[in-house]
């Protein structure tokens, strides 16, 4: 299998930590979503990553469509077994990645508008709904002593986004979400590796 991803994208993060976790090869291919290659948009037809391409099957696309295929092939090691549990994991991953959509938000009206058309109360009111999700996070971050699980590596891949773009204005204030990571790498070591990087 092979998993096109961009070094600096959270949700293909996410998606490269999990297989890693559950001993999953996959060869990971660095593409450029502005170059638009054929072996990207072929294979999803709105060119976003990740995707999964698969030898005789059809590809998957969506993070969250591969995490749950990544489950699946896994015999179900990456999301608990009992219903409630699982859905506590399945909503901190869906709040992990809203909170990474609004980020995304913001850096797209930034990079791609010019300065002087840039709506700030967009940015704005992106970045409010980031605070009440960050906040929400500090009070009620999963247990992280045993077994990981798809929750998890969404908001490792969050947390290593907001380091990547949004250093030094996310932490303060919020003591025990920046010292998650610590937990998690001793349960994951490659983090540092494999978070996103520009």
């Amino acid at each position: 299998m092979k998993l096109l991803y961009s070094p600096a994208s959270p949700y293909s993060a996410k998606c490269r930590m999990a297989a890693r976790h559950l001993g999953i090869k996959v060869d990971e291919v660095k593409t450029d979503t502005n170059a638009e290659p054929a072996e990207l948009v072929d294979n999803n037809p709105l060119g976003k990553i990740p995707v999964l391409i698969r030898d005789d099957a059809p590809p998957i696309y969506d993070s969250v469509a591969i995490m749950h295929f990544l489950d699946r092939e896994s015999g179900g090691k990456l999301y608990p077994k009992k219903d409630e549990k699982r859905t506590e994991a399945e909503v901190m991953e869906a709040l992990c990645d809203g909170i990474t959509d609004c980020l995304l938000a913001i850096m797209y009206e930034r990079r791609f508008r010019p300065a002087e058309i840039v709506h700030q109360p967009w940015i704005d009111k992106q970045w409010s709904k980031v605070v009440r999700g960050l906040d929400y996070l500090e009070n009620n971050l999963p247990k992280t002593d045993k077994k990981l699980n798809g929750g998890h590596f969404a908001l490792a891949a969050l947390i290593g986004y907001l380091d990547l773009r949004f250093a030094g204005q996310w932490a303060d204030g919020r003591p025990k979400l920046a010292a998650w990571p610590e937990k998690f790498s001793r349960l994951f070591p490659e983090f540092e590796a494999m978070k996103s990087s520009a």
